[in-house]
Parts: C-alpha cells; structure tokens; sequence
C-alpha cells in the first residue's frame, strides 16, 4: 500500500504540473473567446507551443487512467462498492476529457495546414468550445468522484479525517463553475471568480491529498489498513 500511495501521489504531482502548463501557460494565452482570427492568428503562428499543450494534456490524461486504479486499491478497503463507484465516475471524467482533446487535436490539423481559410477561424473557435463543454461535462462527473473519494477518505482511519472535508470542499467548487458554465449566459463576465473558486478548492484539497500521499508512500514506515 506504501507503493500505491507512492505512485498516487507522484501521478497527482504530474497531473497538477502537466494541467496547469497545458491550460494556464498554454491556452489561456492563445485563445481569445471572443476574436475568433485572433485566436486563429496566435495558435498559427505558434504551433510548437500549441503541440506541447495538447500533448501536456495528453500525459495528463494517461496520469489520470493511473489514479483510476490506483485510488480503487488504496479505498477498497473502507467501501469496495463505493470506492468502484468512484473510480467509475472518474472514468466517465477520463473519457469525456479524450473526446475533448480530440477537439483540440482538430485545432491542431486545421492550424497547421498552409492554406487557411475566412471560415476556419469560426471552425476553431466552435472546436475550441466544443473542448471546453466536454471538459467541464467530465469536470462535473470527477467533481462526484471527489465527493465519493473525500467520504471514502472521512471513513479511513489511515487518511486524516480533514483531507475527506476537504476534497468534499473541492467537489462543490467544481460543481459551482461546471454547472455555472454550462448553465449561466454571463458565465465569462465573471469567469475569473469562477474560477478562481475552483482553484482555490481544488488545489486545497487535491493537494492536501497529493502530500498526504506523498509523505505516506516516501517517508512513512507502513500503511496500516486494519
């Protein structure tokens, strides 16, 4: 169980760098929401950055297959049908975020062709949203992973009974932006809150999670479950 919470922790550490690279460093800078030749222009003329994004994205992805089985052993053992349940939920988030990055790899073929035409910066901006909705859909079923994961962790004498509240903590905050985004016409007045919500929450939570793991797999001397 030291292994699993090892591996556990490391496959957080990567999803928290390789997520935020990809989203942060990378699309944040190129994609203008509202100025679709804009956006068009900036992901052309950088391709490169554009290419390292999505495949950030992509290690992310097989970071996040890790975590599905990982976090299954490490929970077993308090709710075997409850933690299955979780890691099916994060599953459905797995899958729903594969279709999103076949959106973005769209982008990429279309931005990377010589001859651009007026209709494709409207193209790109379409599989750009359609990235997004799909991503924040996935969101939403990870967000009741969290819920699952943070009860199941509450349950456990061998987790500290706060990083349950917290990851439940983190499960609300996605719920807020996911729904808000899906749901709410002034959603992107107030994106930077919404999201700084999400961040907030989440980073508490999953990284409180993410050392707990951490210190379990590297420096404590054995993970007792009974």
């Amino acid at each position: 169980m030291k292994t699993v919470a090892k591996v556990s922790g490391i496959a957080y550490v990567l999803i928290f760098l390789t997520g935020f690279y990809a989203n942060f460093a990378i699309l944040s800078n190129l994609v203008e929401i509202d100025n679709p030749s804009k956006t068009l222009s900036n992901i052309s003329n950088s391709l490169n950055s554009f290419r390292n994004g999505l495949l950030s994205f992509l290690l992310m992805f097989v970071f996040d297959i890790v975590l599905i089985v990982t976090l299954f052993k490490l929970t077993k053992e308090v709710n075997r049908k409850l933690s299955f349940l979780a890691s099916g939920f994060r599953m459905l988030h797995a899958i729903f975020f594969s279709i999103a990055l076949l959106k973005l790899y769209d982008v990429f073929t279309i931005t990377n062709g010589t001859n651009l035409s007026v209709k494709q910066p409207n193209i790109v901006l379409d599989l750009l949203s359609s990235f997004d909705k799909f991503w924040t859909i996935g969101l939403l079923f990870f967000g009741v992973h969290l819920l699952i994961l943070g009860y199941l962790a509450t349950k456990a004498h061998y987790i500290p009974r706060y990083i349950g509240f917290l990851l439940i903590q983190a499960a609300l905050g996605y719920f807020i932006d996911g729904f808000a985004k899906l749901s709410y016409d002034g959603y992107y007045d107030y994106q930077p809150y919404f999201e700084a919500g999400v961040i907030l929450t989440g980073v508490i939570g999953e990284l409180s999670f993410t050392i707990w793991l951490l210190v379990t797999g590297f420096f404590r001397t054995k993970l007792k479950l009974e």
